[in-house]
């Protein structure tokens, strides 16, 4: 499911903690996971426009899955 970017949309801690007096984590060594919703088509577009951002190489996605 495609859904559209919303201005005024956040995301928060559980906590709310703030995290400007915690170490800064090695990002290098750090898993990041992103999932994207849409139609397959959106998805491959999607992928590729990050891969020619420098982001990641398409075939560093896993397989596109159906969703309901």
């Amino acid at each position: 499911m495609f859904q559209p970017y919303e201005s005024g949309a956040f995301a928060s801690t559980a906590s709310g903690a703030s995290f400007s007096g915690s170490p800064k984590p090695n990002l290098h060594n750090e898993s990041v996971r992103h999932l994207l919703y849409g139609s397959p088509q959106a998805v491959r577009e999607v992928i590729k426009n990050l891969h020619h951002r420098g982001y990641a190489e398409p075939n560093e996605w896993s397989r596109l899955m159906l969703t309901d």
